[in-house]
């Protein structure tokens, strides 16, 4: 079963955490149990796939609720793409996890969760539409865009900022049509956020629509992200450098670093936890001062990142119990400019010859000379640095190659609905849905 970290709403089941989104009062679903998985899983990880990893994971995860044989084919369906380990220099290596559809991490996240909602509304006998609302900062929306993308039954709307997103990620949820609406939002990442939470607690609305949210809010898209924590501390025992590993997660709905942190309350062996921020640091904030104060993001570089009020923020409170010093025990954090962005960027391809996207860049930073003795470090790079092209190329000097899967979401034309950023506006809209 599934409870709200407001601790106001009743249990829910899988199914009906996947299709509400959002508990009742306002809160985020978690697991009542995160089983933990045997010392064996872990002594031989490192001579297993990734399908098998994940299997043995989602089979802990949600073994109870869904049949084996459609947990494995929703596995494979999932990760029916190639995520290889990209060796580099001597000293830097990259497990590089966005060869999705979108060439973004949230891939896997989104991919999973289209085909356990299919699972889940199949054989559903009402015939009823299920709507997704989901606000993106940048990849998530193309993410759950395309993983959604011709699935019966689902419509999606992708609420996004105004000129606050780059142009191919605009370009990878504008130009889909069929059953992927876009929302261009007149305000911020926050504000998109805010519409979708407002929808979900309209009691008139939720009576007459299905709706659900495909940001990390929802369970079946924050708990697949803890697959890649496992396979990538299997890539790095195969290496030898597991035994102090330290986990870098760049971070804005912190809705990766909390996959992150249940993979550590399911057994995997990580020393520490780093949470990189951009400017938008309001959880470097807390780990510094036990206070923790939401505020309006700012644009930077890095904007997928432009997040000042993180969701998923009360999970990870949720997660240790609202404990301050054993939140800063297993985690600590840093914060980037955009000047530092831009240097990370450069120095990373002319020191080690590896070309960084700018959330990746704020990770790097995070990290690169602030290891102790014996530890290596497991960086999340977040996706393709061509999708943020300008910003590399004027920080780097050097040209970025277009791989064909982002040059032809340059093709399409852009469809998209202005909206404002008040609810009447986005409850107008939604009124008008079947």
């Amino acid at each position: 079963m599934y409870y709200s970290t407001n601790g106001k709403a009743p249990a829910a089941t899988l199914e009906k955490a996947v299709i509400r989104g959002l508990a009742e009062d306002r809160g985020l679903y978690m697991p009542e149990r995160i089983p933990a998985l045997p010392q064996e899983f872990y002594a031989h990880i490192q001579t297993m796939t990734f399908h098998e990893i994940a299997c043995t994971v989602a089979d802990a995860l949600f073994g109870e609720d869904v049949p084996a044989a459609d947990l494995h084919r929703i596995v494979e369906e999932t990760l029916s793409f190639d995520c290889p380990v990209v060796p580099v220099t001597r000293s830097i290596g990259a497990l590089e996890l966005f060869h999705g559809p979108t060439l973004a991490f949230k891939d896997v996240g989104a991919r999973f969760m289209a085909r356990l909602l299919g699972h889940f509304t199949r054989n559903a006998s009402d015939g009823r539409i299920i709507h997704v609302l989901v606000a993106t900062s940048g990849d998530t929306g193309s993410a759950v865009a395309n993983g959604f993308l011709g699935v019966p039954g689902v419509q999606v709307h992708v609420l996004y900022p105004k000129g606050k997103v780059s142009p191919i990620q605009e370009c990878q949820f504008t130009t889909l049509g069929r059953n992927i609406t876009a929302l261009e939002v007149d305000g911020t990442f926050d504000d998109c956020q805010a519409l979708v939470k407002n929808a979900f607690m309209d009691a008139e609305l939720t009576e007459r629509l299905r709706l659900t949210s495909a940001n990390s809010i929802n369970v079946a898209r924050l708990l697949p992200q803890s697959f890649y924590y496992f396979h990538g501390y299997a890539q790095m025992k195969r290496l030898g450098l597991a035994d102090q590993l330290v986990v870098c997660v760049p971070s804005g709905n912190f809705g990766n670093l909390c996959a992150a942190l249940i993979a550590k309350r399911m057994g995997l062996p990580v020393k520490r936890y780093v949470a990189a921020n951009n400017a938008n640091d309001v959880f470097l904030e807390y780990l510094t001062t036990g206070t923790y104060t939401p505020r309006p993001s700012v644009p930077t570089l890095a904007n997928a990142m432009d997040v000042g009020a993180p969701s998923n923020f009360d999970r990870i409170l949720d997660l240790y119990g609202h404990d301050w010093e054993a939140v800063k025990a297993d985690i600590s954090g840093a914060r980037c400019s955009d000047a530092e962005i831009r240097s990370t960027l450069s120095e990373c391809l002319h020191k080690y010859g590896y070309q960084l996207d700018p959330h990746g860049a704020c990770g790097f930073h995070a990290v690169w000379h602030r290891l102790s003795p014996g530890e290596s470090v497991l960086l999340c790079e977040t996706a393709h640095p061509a999708k943020f092209r300008q910003t590399v190329e004027e920080a780097t000097g050097a040209p970025v190659a277009l791989p064909e899967r982002l040059a032809a979401f340059l093709q399409g034309e852009k469809q998209s609905v202005p909206m404002g950023r008040d609810y009447p506006a986005f409850r107008d809209y939604l009124s008008k849905l079947q």
